[in-house]
């Protein structure tokens, strides 16, 4: 099963949740493949320590004939199977992000779950990959959303990468990031997104210093610093997306 993580703005923690909701299901003991799909500009490898290797995603891509087994790096800490993108200018001219298909065609009968991290915005690099998934996750972060404009930053943000879900008839879940707000406040703008966009919201995330720390350190929240307050929001969120997905 493919889900695929978006967002429309930059800073949102979209990479964050991709590492930690990969690793919660990984600790239940599916077999989890996160995929960075942010071709141009890659940092799922940075949250796993895998910013330095040989094979990436974009080794596979210009090289159809490599073994896909060789940019699949399994994380020690989280068990989480990770294939980190290059950072590396002329590593990512000239690629083709329709090969992505092929290549999660190749890997995807021996993962469970698979993640696939998109870019920010209109997710052109990953919009082929939406054929083969079955659900999408949207990122929203609270923490520079004023609350008196959320109902405009959702038309803005959730409803335009809610289109090109529902387009692939994919099913949709947002989770909220970074959220600063009294719990009540937080609760109302859950209500305007699920009544109003019909959008379940899978879970919210506080703001923890924490994560910072634990994506210097290569290891994701729910592992690097587990009873946190982020760590034990990013848990009950990955219970609930197991749930979601697997029922």
């Amino acid at each position: 099963m493919a889900l695929i993580v978006v967002t429309g703005r930059g800073g949102a923690g979209k990479t964050t949740t991709t590492a930690n909701l990969s690793s919660v299901l990984a600790s239940k003991e599916y077999r989890v493949l996160a995929i960075d799909g942010d071709l141009y500009l890659p940092n799922l490898g940075f949250h796993f320590s895998l910013d330095n290797v040989k094979y990436t995603v974009h080794s596979l891509l210009k090289d159809p004939d490599l073994d896909p087994e060789w940019a699949i790096y399994k994380h020690g800490p989280t068990g989480v199977y990770v294939m980190p993108g290059s950072s590396q200018l002329y590593d990512v001219l000239g690629i083709s992000p329709r090969r992505l298909v092929d290549l999660i065609e190749r890997v995807k009968y021996k993962f469970g779950v698979i993640f696939i991290d998109s870019p920010t915005g209109i997710p052109f690099d990953t919009l082929p990959t939406f054929e083969l998934a079955g659900y999408q996750i949207i990122v929203v972060e609270i923490e520079r959303s004023p609350i008196y404009s959320f109902e405009t930053m959702v038309k803005n943000e959730i409803e335009k990468l809610k289109a090109i879900g529902e387009r692939y008839k994919l099913d949709i879940g947002v989770v909220l990031n970074k959220v600063r707000e009294a719990e009540d406040v937080v609760e109302k703008l859950i209500e305007t997104i699920e009544e109003d966009l019909n959008v379940p919201v899978l879970g919210w995330i506080p703001f923890d210093n924490t994560v910072p720390e634990s994506i210097n350190a290569g290891i994701p929240i729910v592992r690097y610093a587990p009873k946190t307050d982020a760590a034990l929001a990013f848990k009950e969120t990955g219970d609930i997306l197991e749930e979601w997905i697997f029922g």
